[in-house]
């Protein structure tokens, strides 16, 4: 569970933040003062920080300038003055993201878990193979994957992935680097796409101290880190086109300057680039450079979505159910035949990581040691393609007519709604205004039906 704080003087606001954030799974301190803040920081760091920017005592562009320079964050700065200045000064201190008050407290979660998942995606991963590798499959489609990562690994070619959003993307780089000569140095990942642009640069190629207001000391970029190893840059179709001008120069000599500084650097890195969106058709639209595409994609290796590898489901969900078990301390499960049909009918518009979750979730849930097929029902798990929920629909409620049991419409509309809700919030990451526009009704409709449905829960002992 990750650690948030949260620094603002109005409880009003510190209260309503901390309640969202705690129902989506964190855990929160609340902090009226940037003094308070300070004080804490001598027991232990948050996962993330949120500070208003005036408040009494030290202000919050102080305390993000301090967290900048003992390396503790990220740092979320809102605020009710959203003057150019004040939010530039955010920024350059290392901010990563501003949130303009009054705000949308879906928003505001959305900002937070955007900061902490680019914080992890930043992290250089130690030099050190793994044993075996995360992708699994046996259908024709992976075994072509795995064919290519096998013969490209050991050379220093660029390779471009591409593929639909969670379809392992990143475990292929990982399998890249790990089979390659350059195992033993360093494996950098980078999410070019969840740093904002004005940080980019600084973030690839570092900055020396004074570079720009907050630059209290040299900072050693991406490019530096991974020096004899291997940079993964994720999401590069969404590269701004100014960076993409400074990178291709780098792949093309090797050399770098940091932001500020005049000491040539060389660097020693293979690139390894993924996408979810077509480059062809984001050069023909020139928002990418097609010199940058042509040093990028040397070797391209296309990662099929789960419905072009539907044999490979039964072997995939086998695995994370029995990895969720472990990794969370829960008795082993197993799922039965009929749970199995439904896994396997089931569409994944998130692909790989989609199917994880939902074994994740089953393996916390599903009260037995064998999955049953009434156990994924609607809530869970979603229905079979095309219109086979309704035949699913009526056999329930044959069954139900045939017990006698009461309240059979009332069970099946909220069973309805709250299946369309959680299927809809999923889609669109927890967005209620997005999931609400989806579903074709109000966000007030939505956000009551979900109060609705809270309300029903049974309590825990």
């Amino acid at each position: 569970m990750t650690d948030i704080w949260i620094a603002d003087d109005d409880r009003g606001v510190r209260f309503v933040l901390a309640e969202a954030l705690r129902d989506a799974g964190h855990a929160v301190r609340e902090f009226s003062t940037g003094d308070a803040v300070r004080a804490a920081l001598t027991e232990g760091h948050p996962d993330l920080l949120v500070t208003d920017v005036r408040m009494p005592g030290e202000d919050g562009l102080r305390l993000l300038e301090e967290l900048t320079r003992r390396n503790i964050g990220p740092v979320i700065v809102m605020s009710a003055y959203t003057d150019v200045a004040t939010t530039a000064a955010a920024y350059r201190a290392g901010a990563a993201d501003y949130i303009a008050k009054p705000f949308d407290l879906d928003l505001a979660v959305e900002a937070v878990e955007r900061a902490l998942a680019a914080a992890r995606e930043a992290v250089v991963v130690p030099a050190t193979r793994a044993e075996t590798h995360a992708l699994l499959g046996e259908s024709p489609a992976m075994r072509e994957v795995f064919r290519l990562i096998g013969r490209v690994a050991a050379s220093d070619l660029n390779v471009l992935i591409t593929g639909e959003t969670g379809t392992g993307k990143e475990l292929v780089a990982r399998a890249l680097h790990d089979e390659s000569a350059r195992r033993g140095k360093p494996y950098v990942a980078l999410n070019t796409a969840a740093i904002p642009s004005e940080l980019l640069e600084s973030e690839l190629f570092g900055h020396e101290a004074g570079a720009f207001t907050g630059a209290t000391r040299r900072h050693a970029g991406r490019f530096e880190q991974a020096d004899g190893g291997t940079l993964f840059l994720d999401e590069i179709g969404d590269m701004p086109l100014a960076l993409q001008t400074r990178l291709l120069r780098v792949l093309a000599g090797g050399e770098f300057y940091r932001v500020g500084g005049r000491e040539l650097m060389h660097g020693n890195v293979r690139i390894v680039a993924a996408t979810h969106q077509d480059l062809e058709a984001r050069v023909a639209a020139g928002l990418f450079r097609a010199d940058l595409k042509h040093r990028l994609d040397v070797v391209r290796i296309a990662l099929p979505s789960l419905r072009d590898r539907r044999a490979d489901i039964p072997l995939l969900a086998k695995h994370f159910l029995a990895q969720a078990a472990a990794e969370l301390n829960l008795p082993p499960k197993r799922f039965s035949r009929g749970a199995m049909k439904l896994i396997e009918q089931r569409e994944y518009p998130g692909n790989v990581r989609e199917l994880e979750n939902l074994c994740r979730r089953l393996a916390v849930i599903a009260p037995g040691v064998e999955i049953q097929a009434s156990d994924l029902g609607g809530v869970a798990v979603g229905q079979p393609r095309g219109t086979e929920w309704t035949e699913a629909l009526r056999a329930w409620a044959q069954d139900a007519l045939a017990r006698n049991e009461p309240d059979i419409h009332t069970r099946a509309r909220e069973a309805l709604d709250k299946t369309l809700l959680h299927v809809a919030l999923i889609a669109n990451d927890g967005h209620r205004q997005h999931a609400a526009a989806a579903l074709g009704v109000g966000r007030n409709t939505l956000t009551r039906k979900l109060g609705a449905s809270r309300k029903r829960r049974p309590a825990k002992d």
